[in-house]
């Protein structure tokens, strides 16, 4: 089993979960609320950068969450058929990592001026390029026709743009709104969804415990 170590809370570790899940891959989280832990797994030689998320899988000890998101990606078969398709898979990938970016402040700075500029200019940047690719692929996933890491670094902000402004954030993109409906009725998505697995919206007992273990 493997055991992801992370703060208890989403920030750069959901997407991980998220791919573990996809995988099938059975893993525990173990949540770092104390400074001595953290400072354990650096003494131990576990954390190559001295930062988290670490995932602990196969043996290894593996930092850098892309890192960690590819490397469940190449087990599970999520990173394209053919060289063509994993190129496209890359810069999807990199893509929604760069729409999921402006979500991570939410709750270091105040809400409601983060979800402004991602209403403002966020969404109206990202999911039209999105849709656009969706539609061109027409399988309801956004490369080939099946789950790719491409549909789940995707998916980790438009579950944030749902919950924050509902399903409305889907008119206009039809298609890249059957994407989101395609892959979250995946059973195991479905099912990570409804787990503990699942973290909540950060809050500021996240915050507290962020700063309490890394010293801010």
């Amino acid at each position: 089993m493997a055991t992801l170590y992370y703060f208890e809370g989403r920030g750069k570790a959901e997407l991980i979960r998220l791919c573990l899940a996809a995988a099938k891959i059975e893993f525990k989280d173990h949540f770092l609320y104390e400074r001595a832990e953290f400072l354990k797994l650096m003494e131990d030689g576990k954390l190559l950068f001295n930062q988290l998320p670490l995932l602990e899988i196969d043996g290894k000890f593996l930092t850098q969450s892309n890192a960690c998101v590819r490397y469940v990606g190449r087990k599970a078969g999520l990173c394209g058929k053919n060289d063509d398709e994993a190129a496209q898979i890359d810069m999807l990938y990199e893509g929604g990592r760069d729409f999921m970016t402006p979500f991570l402040p939410i709750v270091f700075k105040p809400e409601a001026e983060v979800l402004e500029t991602i209403k403002s200019k966020t969404m109206p940047r990202y999911m039209p390029i999105f849709d656009k690719v969706a539609a061109t692929n027409g399988t309801g996933y956004l490369v080939g026709g099946g789950l790719t890491l491409a549909d789940l670094s995707v998916l980790e902000a438009l579950l944030a743009c749902v919950e924050y402004f509902g399903m409305e954030c889907f008119n206009g993109f039809p298609a890249l709104k059957k994407v989101y409906e395609t892959v979250t009725s995946l059973d195991t998505i479905s099912g990570f969804l409804k787990s503990s697995h699942r973290m909540r919206k950060n809050d500021d007992r996240y915050i507290t415990e962020v700063k309490r273990v890394l010293a801010w």
